[in-house]
């Protein structure tokens, strides 16, 4: 998080390539931008090392509540808020209401994390070599641990990035690293992954947000 030194403005953003949005002496925002922002759940209460995306995990309860306050302070008051029904990012939005009870929001499942099947909970390091490589080598079709495949999950991102661009307001996605990945594919241009290089490497910290324009075309390499 950055945030700019003075009495009447700040700038709020986490994340390579983050937007940062002026906000009034108030608190409330400079202006509604529209599109689309992006946020991070916070930190969950998982071993590092842990593959983990449909799995369940609770989050960090502080840096909840102060991910939940620095959101507070950006989004409009007819922002759209879609949130995974995932409940570290359900948390966040019981934390964000709690600040901002003029907010509503809805759970979305199309913007769930991946589901890695039979891989989900164990160390990454006991996942075997072959299967990561099998991942790689057919990175769009292949379903690793046997669930869901990166071209899915591309694909329910997708539907739920037009649902929103046909609505003239300004969104908000209270989501997940993988998530955020294909909302910065979809945005590029590019609705059909083929190849591993081609993921966006960078994802937002933990409590991140950035801002995807429905006109941006950010890097997809």
């Amino acid at each position: 998080m950055n945030r700019c030194r003075g009495n009447n403005t700040a700038a709020i953003a986490a994340g390579k390539g983050a937007t940062a949005l002026a906000v009034r002496g108030d608190g409330s925002p400079a202006t509604d931008h529209g599109g689309l922002w992006l946020v991070r759940h916070a930190r969950p209460l998982v071993d590092a090392g842990t593959c983990y995306g449909l799995t369940d995990v609770a989050v960090d309860p502080a840096e909840n509540r102060a991910a939940a306050r620095r959101l507070a302070r950006i989004i409009a008051p007819n922002a759209m808020i879609r949130s995974s029904p995932l409940r570290r990012c359900t948390a966040l939005a019981h934390a964000l209401r709690s600040v901002r009870p003029d907010l509503q929001w809805q759970t979305d499942a199309r913007i769930a994390e991946m589901d890695f099947g039979r891989w989900e909970g164990r160390p990454w390091r006991d996942i075997p070599r072959a299967e990561l490589d099998l991942w790689t080598a057919q990175f769009a079709s292949w379903r690793f641990g046997g669930a869901e495949s990166v071209q899915h999950m591309l694909d329910r991102v997708n539907a739920a990035w037009r649902d929103c661009r046909a609505i003239p307001a300004s969104h908000v996605w209270l989501t997940h690293a993988g998530v955020i990945r294909c909302a910065m594919l979809v945005a590029g241009g590019l609705h059909a992954i083929e190849r591993a290089d081609q993921w966006p490497r960078e994802p937002l910290a933990f409590g991140g947000l950035t801002r995807l324009s429905w006109r941006d075309q950010p890097s997809t390499t």
